[in-house]
């Protein structure tokens, strides 16, 4: 591996969006966004009761899936999702900052010499098939969210008695839970990309690899979110050399006292408003940020070939 890659990973909602990507789902169907996420966040306590450990993190999927198959979500499936992305509004400065970034390191002739490039990646707890069809899209090298499958491959297995299949000749909607990413498993695509499982399919993302040999050193990487929930990747990113960033809304105080406190804990380098157009504090920091990073890869490839490059024969008088 070269390690001439700088990989900027983004979380999604509150990030590159205000609030949950999902609001076009309830606008379509005409649900109260609030009731909704209410329901969801009895269910733990509900299925509690009843013995059932659950994992947090998937129960808004699952609730997806149950409303869809109610008739509250009549139709749902992945293009639905695709079509509705198009509908996400993103923060100023969203996507040409992405642009911008890639464009700071590729017109510098330094940096050339070397091909240092800048990669941007989406590594979201949101739905995958809705940041699909959102205009970032062809601005990412790759995406991490859940996804949801429509029609589940069948058994071949002799069932014990007679069954009638009655979804025959029904229109596909979401079904199952084919990928999940939560707040923890976040750090598992942190990894893919560090190693380069991502692109690579001979690379198992637990394997173990040396440093040297890994496509993108942490210390290349740059980690925007937008809080607590992030703290594993933040950890993962800034303990090993990398940078991170913490977003906010402009003018949320709540928003903006919960990423101060993981400026002071030592968790995230910077905070700034979840605003990337020119020229304000996020935009410079980011920019920054990209250029220091280039300017180590190409020092450390230039010193690498003074070192290992011998003194030449010369005349001698």
């Amino acid at each position: 591996m070269e390690q001439n890659i700088i990989a900027v990973i983004w979380d999604f909602d509150k990030t590159l969006v205000d609030g949950y990507m999902q609001k076009p789902i309830f606008k379509k169907y005409g649900v109260n966004e609030k009731d909704f996420w209410n329901e969801v966040n009895e269910l733990a306590n509900e299925y509690r009761n009843r013995g059932i450990k659950v994992n947090k993190d998937i129960l808004y999927l699952n609730h997806f899936i149950t409303c869809t198959l109610q008739g509250i979500f009549p139709g749902l499936n992945n293009k639905v999702l695709y079509e509705l992305g198009r509908e996400l509004e993103f923060y100023d400065g969203i996507p040409e900052i992405f642009e911008e970034m890639k464009k700071k390191v590729e017109e510098n002739p330094d940096y050339q010499t070397f091909n240092i490039q800048v990669e941007h990646y989406i590594v979201s707890t949101g739905l995958a098939e809705m940041i699909r069809g959102s205009v970032i899209h062809g601005h990412v090298k790759g995406i991490w969210g859940c996804e949801f499958i429509e029609e589940p491959i069948k058994s071949s297995l002799k069932p014990s008695q007679d069954t009638t299949d009655d979804e025959d000749g029904k229109p596909a909607v979401i079904s199952q839970i084919a990928y999940t990413i939560d707040n923890t498993s976040k750090t598992r695509a942190v990894f893919e990309i560090n190693k380069g499982a991502n692109l690579f399919s001979e690379i198992d993302v637990n394997s173990k690899m040396d440093p040297k040999d890994r496509r993108v050193p942490f210390e290349n990487m740059i980690y925007i979110a937008d809080g607590p929930s992030d703290i594993p990747a933040f950890s993962v990113i800034k303990g090993n050399g990398g940078k991170a960033l913490a977003v906010y809304p402009k003018g949320d105080m709540r928003a903006f006292q919960q990423v101060n406190r993981l400026i002071q804990d030592g968790r995230i380098d910077m905070l700034g408003e979840a605003d990337y157009s020119r020229n304000t504090t996020t935009y410079l920091w980011l920019m920054d940020q990209v250029d220091s990073i280039a300017r180590k890869i190409y020092d450390k490839k230039m010193l690498q070939i003074n070192s290992s490059v011998s003194k030449a024969p010369e005349h001698i008088t």
